[in-house]
């Protein structure tokens, strides 16, 4: 073989050598990344929704009954379990109460906010009506050991099902004779958004009283797969700082008490990129 061959080949394989060895560097480098590690943690810590899963955070709902009639009063029983199969009995006071359970059937209709009441074997229980047929979504929403947690699960209501379409999006809405208004701006995915209402009869403003310790309390549920979206509220007003993870429809539902009575209005927000 020529000498100019050799020289050829070891060029080329001196190449290949190095090109591997880069290769590797470069995965490795990856792999090991602490800033990639670090946002990747950032990004997953920032997620606000919950309610996706029946565990989480070591704890499990488990619904004492999975199906229902419609339109029939019922008492639903539900316990919250440890990692040791046991029911959880110490929970923490969130907005005035140990337990928030929210209902709504899966095409985001027939919201319904309970306080179920907790038995001493670690069973809490709420009086409960689902008026139409369809999958419902039950929501159990607490604290313990100051962790907050959302828990979810289905519970089917037999029946000839009608779904409803998800009303458009509007800046008002009507609640038993309330005009209510969202007045912020566009809100956008990723960042912290304020939600300020007011709410107004025959054109006047009302007077609020507290309900769970604020002048109101706010839902927000992602359409299709019904993430719950935790909302801070402020205490003296209508005013909520809200950040929603992804662009896509929310449905928010609003709750605000006037003369002892508590009232839910409905808005459907388009949450842009």
């Amino acid at each position: 073989m020529t000498t100019p061959a050799k020289l050829t080949i070891f060029a080329t394989v001196l190449g290949l050598v190095f090109g591997a060895a880069a290769l590797a560097g470069g995965a490795v480098g990856r792999i090991h990344d602490p800033a990639a590690v670090a946002t990747s943690e950032m990004s997953m810590e920032a997620d606000p929704m919950r309610g996706l899963a029946v565990s989480e955070n070591g704890l499990t709902l488990e619904l004492a009954q999975r199906t229902a009639r419609p339109d029939t009063k019922f008492r639903l029983a539900f316990r919250i379990l440890g990692e040791d199969g046991r029911a959880v009995r110490e929970f923490d006071v969130e907005h005035t109460k140990r337990m928030h359970l929210i209902v709504v059937r899966r095409d985001l209709s027939g919201f319904q906010h309970l306080h179920p009441t907790l038995r001493a074997d670690g069973t809490w229980t709420t009086p409960l009506t689902l008026p139409q047929a369809g999958t419902y979504r039950v929501f159990a929403d607490f604290s313990v050991s100051g962790k907050p947690t959302t828990l979810a699960d289905d519970l089917q209501v037999d029946g000839d099902v009608q779904s409803r379409e998800l009303p458009a999006p509007s800046k008002t809405a009507e609640a038993d004779g309330f005009r209510v208004r969202l007045v912020d701006g566009a809100v956008r995915a990723g960042t912290e958004s304020p939600l300020t209402f007011n709410v107004t009869r025959n054109g006047k403003p009302v007077s609020l009283q507290d309900y769970l310790g604020a002048k109101g309390h706010l839902v927000a549920l992602r359409r299709g797969d019904l993430a719950f979206l935790h909302v801070h509220p402020d205490e003296n007003s209508l005013r909520f700082d809200a950040s929603f993870p992804t662009a896509g429809s929310y449905r928010l539902f609003l709750q605000f008490k006037v003369a002892g009575l508590v009232h839910t209005a409905a808005f459907t927000l388009e949450v842009s990129r």
